[in-house]
């Protein structure tokens, strides 16, 4: 059906015509000789009853005393047909009902009951006709209530999914904010410790020419390593962000580095670094995903952060599995606090905040160097897992150097 035959303007305009229809009827069926004749200006005047349908739901309280003005005049002017029911009278009753706030309900309630009264007692004047019109009345307005009260449903059903939808807009908002600042922080400690290590390499590889030439061929081989690696990490992170389409060949999909990649990733800061250590203490347990790359790119920025600031010889990073908490120590004995300060440190701590720990970032034992102590919650009863232990790497040897089991 058209939209314009279906707008609440039609509707109204089909009800009026039905009721008119109904109206109708006692004037063009034959009647009785004993009977009121048919008249047009009868007819005319119980049409002015029906007209008023067309606007009941911009004005329903003026529309009903319209039709009751009229229907009391056709009543006391015109001895024409009567009507088995007040069409016009309920169909605007049971808009009042439907649409009227409850002050106007209770005052057109009050003065169509007292209405129905003396119709009744100019009509017949029976006891049965006085409970019929008391019914047919109280239905309409009870439809009409019911009719208010589906609608009032149905709005706040659509207002709650609107509320949901708008919850859930929001939360997918969040989650991309979320997940930007992930990405953002990962491209952060992938650079800053490749291009890092990078630079201290290069920067060292003349002197190393001339000084210990084997060492120059270590650095220049740690330069390619750590790009190498740089790309790897680049390429499995942002592989997750392309749309894979027909005939493109999937993106790699392999999990983020953790605890278990710690040696590679001590292994790559030396050639001209410092001298880097790796303990590992209490029953190694095998983490969550997010956990273990927590705990890979914490230890990575912090010696990302050595090597660019702290001028450093010697590392020591140590990682404890406790009962309740997995503790990272980074100490270097460096230049000390005031040197390692910018994105990378906030990164740790924003890190660690998603995990609900805690870190500690100041001098080292004795004010010499820097320390960083960082706090992961455990989940308890975690299976505990056999993985690298000790060690330390030797930029002089080129070799992880194991170290005894605490």
């Amino acid at each position: 059906m058209p939209a314009r035959l279906r707008g609440p303007w039609a509707v109204d305009l089909w009800i009026t015509l039905a009721v008119q229809a109904a109206v109708t009827m006692p004037f063009v069926v034959p009647r009785a000789p004993d009977l009121p004749e048919a008249t047009w200006g009868a007819y005319g005047l119980t049409t002015l009853t029906v007209l008023p349908l067309v606007a009941r739901r911009h004005a329903p309280v003026t529309v009903l005393l319209a039709t009751l003005a009229a229907g009391a005049l056709y009543t006391l002017a015109v001895d024409g047909p009567g009507q088995p029911l007040p069409y016009a009278g309920l169909v605007t009753f049971y808009t009042v009902a439907e649409l009227s706030p409850p002050r106007a309900q209770l005052a057109v309630a009050v003065l169509v009951a007292a209405a129905v009264f003396p119709s009744v007692a100019w009509n017949t004047g029976e006891a049965r006709e006085l409970l019929f019109s008391l019914f047919v009345f109280g239905a309409a307005y009870a439809f009409g209530r019911l009719s208010h009260t589906r609608k009032a449903y149905v709005a706040a059903v659509e207002d709650r999914a609107r509320q949901a939808e708008l919850g859930r807009r929001i939360e997918a908002e969040r989650a991309a904010a979320r997940e930007r600042a992930r990405i953002a922080r990962e491209m952060h400690d992938i650079l800053s410790h490749a291009v890092s290590l990078m630079i201290v390499q290069a920067e060292a590889g003349p002197v190393a020419v001339r000084a210990a030439p084997e060492r120059a061929e270590a650095a220049f081989e740690a330069i390619s390593e750590t790009g190498r690696d740089a790309m790897v990490q680049l390429r499995r992170m942002l592989g997750v962000l392309r749309e894979e389409g027909p005939g493109q060949v999937a993106a790699p999909r392999s999990p983020q580095p953790g605890p278990a990649e710690l040696p590679a990733l001590l292994a790559r800061v030396r050639g001209g670094g410092p001298e880097v250590a790796l303990t590992t203490r209490g029953p190694v347990r095998a983490l969550p995903p997010d956990t273990g790359a927590t705990v890979y790119r914490i230890v990575q920025e912090a010696l990302t952060n050595v090597v660019k600031h702290a001028r450093a010889d010697r590392v020591d990073v140590d990682v404890e599995y406790g009962e309740r908490e997995l503790t990272i120590t980074v100490r270097d004995d460096g230049q000390g606090p005031g040197t390692t300060q910018g994105l990378g440190l906030i990164g740790i701590r924003e890190r660690t905040a998603a995990h609900g720990g805690t870190v500690r970032a100041g001098g080292g034992p004795g004010g010499r160097g820097f320390e960083l102590v960082v706090g992961l919650p455990l989940a308890p009863g975690a299976k505990e897992v056999r993985a690298w232990r000790s060690g330390w790497w030797s930029p002089t040897t080129r070799s992880w150097c194991a170290a005894a089991s605490p």
